[in-house]
């Protein structure tokens, strides 16, 4: 597995900013396909929130057939995910792969902490009118991949949710 350590990666300056992915854009590869800037950054934790999965509106998403990720703030629980760099250029592009546009998924501004717990402010996305479900076939998928979705302990970042009703 690669370093999660934060890489000597200068901060975002006026053409980058840091996002902060704990679903499917936890993987390379996904990020990659809309996102080519997308440059990993770190593992960090967002603290008092919660993962969930669902569907905005209780509508089962075409694409992912089960619940996708969002999180919801719940004090005393964290979220691990990855904090990517990348050029301004891909915000439409990220936006719209989130659903932005359509109400699926709002904009946020986050704090999260690294693992060595230096404290930075990134992009992230919260899912709005969902109803919870259980976790699409493509994520428990994604579980098994050699990514960023893994700690350094092993412990998968989805396994709290095996059990999600």
């Amino acid at each position: 597995m690669a370093n999660s350590r934060c890489k000597d990666v200068p901060g975002p300056d006026e053409e980058s900013f840091l996002y902060f992915a704990y679903g499917s854009n936890l993987l390379t590869e996904r990020i990659h396909l809309r996102n080519p800037s997308a440059a990993f950054f770190c593992v960090a934790r967002l603290q008092d929130f919660k993962l969930d999965f669902g569907n905005s509106q209780g509508k089962t998403s075409q694409t992912w057939h089960g619940g996708i990720a969002t999180i919801f703030q719940s004090p005393g629980d964290e979220v691990w995910g990855v904090v990517w760099k990348m050029n301004k250029s891909n915000l439409n592009s990220l936006d719209e792969q989130e659903g932005v546009k359509s109400g699926t998924y709002v904009v946020i501004e986050v704090k999260v902490s690294t693992q060595e717990g230096r404290e930075i402010t990134c992009r992230s996305y919260l899912m709005t009118n969902y109803e919870s479900a259980p976790p699409s076939p493509q994520y428990k998928k994604m579980e098994k991949e050699k990514s960023h979705c893994l700690l350094e302990s092993g412990k998968s970042r989805l396994q709290a949710h095996d059990n999600v009703r």
